[in-house]
Parts: C-alpha cells; structure tokens; sequence
C-alpha cells in the first residue's frame, strides 16, 4: 500500500519543479503551460510542452509524453522505482549539475553543411542505389559533433530546418524533427515513411516528382498531425513499409480516408522502396 502511495505521489509531482531540478528550464511560459527544450536532442526551438492543469508533457519532435515519473525515468535513464523514490524525496541526488553538465557536452551539434564530398557517404549512396544526381538535389553532407567527437553523415532536411542524418553506421536526427513536404500543386499525395524511401521512388519512378505532391514522414508519429494536410489531396497513395507498424498506420490513414491507396504492391516482396530498388539493380544478398 505504502509503494502505491508513494506511486502516486511521484505520479503528481509538478514536471516543472522536476525538470529544474535535472537543469532544465522553460522557454516560455504562461499559467496553463509551459515549453521546454527537448531534453532528448539538440535542438534551438522548444518542442516539449508540460500541462500544468493536467501536469502531463508531449514530446512534438518524438510524438511521446506521459507523467512526471516517465520523463524523469527518460532523462535519468534509471529504473522506476528509483525515481519514484527521488520524487517523494527519499533519496537526496547531489549530481544534477554533474548530470547536465555531461549531457551538455553529449548534444548531438550541426558543425558544417556542404554539398556531397566524402568518399565514404557517396560508396553508401552506391550501395543504396541512389545515383549522385539525385543525392545532389535532395541531400546535403552535415559534419557533427556527438560525445565530444566529430562525424560526417548524409543529411536530409524537414520543414523546420532539421536534419535527418544517415551514414552507414548510424541514423539520427537533429531537431527540431518534423516532416518533409515537397510540393509540386498537384491533387495527388504520396507518402513515404523516410527519406530513402522518397529517394528510391525518385530512381524508380523519376516522372512521379512532376506529377505528385510528396510527404516523407520521416517519422510514424507525425501521422496523425497530418491527417488534416492529406484530407485536402483527390488522390492518395499510401507507400509505407511492409512491416506491422506499416500495416498499423496505412489502416489508420485509410480508415480516416478511405479514397486513399495503399500502394505496397509496388514492392511487395520487399520491407520498403529501397530494397526493391537494390534488388533491381542485383545487390540483395
């Protein structure tokens, strides 16, 4: 009962006064709400809002958000019952500030943005089949800073100027994270889930970026932010992957827009467009 008791206690501690207590403060800020800098990335516009009438948060960058004890357990990484404890004052943290400081110093940084160069990123783009002269028209190279070291990634960038970042050992993105629209005046929409989907279909079916509009979601949990911009278009064609969460959200667009195509037929067979496209061109293993 006490451990119960304790729960809820932690559950209703204000996510304000918890956040400034792990260093991080709001960007501005009224009497229902207030907006932070997301703790989980680098980035200069506020995305996380906290409810103060419900004291509830909501990642917009990630889609995600819960109670005090779900982004105090995100931030801290530790195990719940631990800061359930912290939040009921039980055990006294004397290493925020050591805390932040080591975040700090984490943050994933943009340090430069140029046209493609490295030999390495243009032999990845090889292997994903995405010929330069397509890689030169949608991608950028971002040189960035993570952990104190430097790297070098091929960088595709959303609607607020952040940058999904791919390289072939890793696959991160910088904030603010949003979708990418690229519009042509069409009435048609096709929708990918990232940007090597979209850059497979432009390989595949280059006469498709005349003909269509294009939103790459670059993430599934902006979904449903968008149901009201796809709602406008006389045509619809859905190309997510073909794995459950695919399935999961082409039957949740479909449902809220049933003139909409789920067009996995094109590759059906494959996860996504880029797989087609690699065995297309003979390098699937």
């Amino acid at each position: 009962m006490k451990e119960k008791y304790n729960y809820e206690r932690a559950r209703n501690v204000s996510i304000v006064q918890a956040l400034a207590k792990l260093g991080h403060f709001p960007q501005k800020e009224s009497d229902k709400e207030a907006w932070f800098l997301s703790p989980f990335r680098s980035e200069t516009q506020a995305s996380l809002k906290v409810s103060k009438t419900l004291n509830k948060w909501y990642d917009h960058g990630e889609g995600i958000g819960g109670n005090c004890i779900d982004i105090v357990a995100k931030i801290t990484t530790w195990p719940i019952k631990e800061v359930v404890q912290l939040l009921n004052g039980e055990i006294i943290v004397t290493s925020f500030r050591e805390y932040v400081e080591e975040e700090s110093k984490n943050a994933l940084r943009v340090r430069e943005c140029r046209t493609i160069q490295h030999a390495a990123l243009k032999q990845y783009l090889a292997y994903r089949r995405i010929p330069l002269t397509i890689a030169h028209t949608q991608l950028k190279e971002i040189v960035f800073q993570l952990k104190q070291k430097e790297y070098f990634a091929l960088g595709f960038e959303n609607d607020r100027g952040g940058w999904e970042l791919r390289n072939k050992y890793q696959k991160l993105a910088t904030s603010p994270k949003t979708v990418t629209y690229h519009k042509n005046n069409s009435d048609k929409l096709i929708v990918t889930e990232g940007a090597f989907d979209y850059l497979s279909l432009l390989t595949l079916k280059p006469k498709w970026i005349t003909n269509s509009d294009f939103l790459i979601l670059n993430s599934l949990a902006f979904v449903k932010h968008q149901l009201e911009q796809i709602k406008m278009y006389k045509e619809l064609i859905l190309l997510l992957d073909n794995d459950d969460a695919g399935s999961r959200f082409t039957k949740l667009i479909l449902e809220e827009i049933p003139n909409g195509i789920d067009g996995r037929e094109y590759f059906k067979g494959y996860k996504d467009l880029n797989e087609k496209l690699q065995d297309e061109f003979g390098i699937r293993k």
